[in-house]
């Protein structure tokens, strides 16, 4: 009794609640092989996640970066918290450091003459 309530909930549950496009989400979410159709029910629930997983990112480097001080939150505290989180080191790659052209042309020049030896 108490599953049919809360997939009743689910069902009744608009689209109000939800930030993110949902057209968009099912795009992305179709553009994966694996995927041949999504439920409503499932689409609505990835979108809600998706919300609160980048919710949880903002807060977490706001807290940890330079945002408290002048009230904002930056590139650099995003990738930041990709950084030194393990909760979100998958995202490292995704949100790299800034570094200016230079240091990026001195570090290809280091690797190019490690691989001359």
């Amino acid at each position: 009794m108490a599953g049919n309530n809360m997939g009743e909930k689910v069902h009744t549950s608009s689209n109000k609640n939800i930030s993110l496009p949902i057209s968009r989400v099912k795009l992305i979410m179709k553009s994966s092989p694996e995927v041949s159709s999504i439920n409503q029910d499932a689409l609505f629930l990835t979108a809600k996640a998706t919300e609160l997983f980048v919710q949880h990112l903002a807060m977490y480097s706001f807290k940890k970066g330079s945002g408290q001080e002048n009230k904002s939150l930056t590139y650099s505290d995003l990738a930041n918290a990709a950084e030194e989180s393990e909760t979100f080191q998958f995202l490292a790659d995704i949100l790299p450091k800034k570094i200016l052209a230079r240091d990026y042309l001195k570090t290809l020049e280091e690797k190019g003459d490690d691989s001359d030896d």
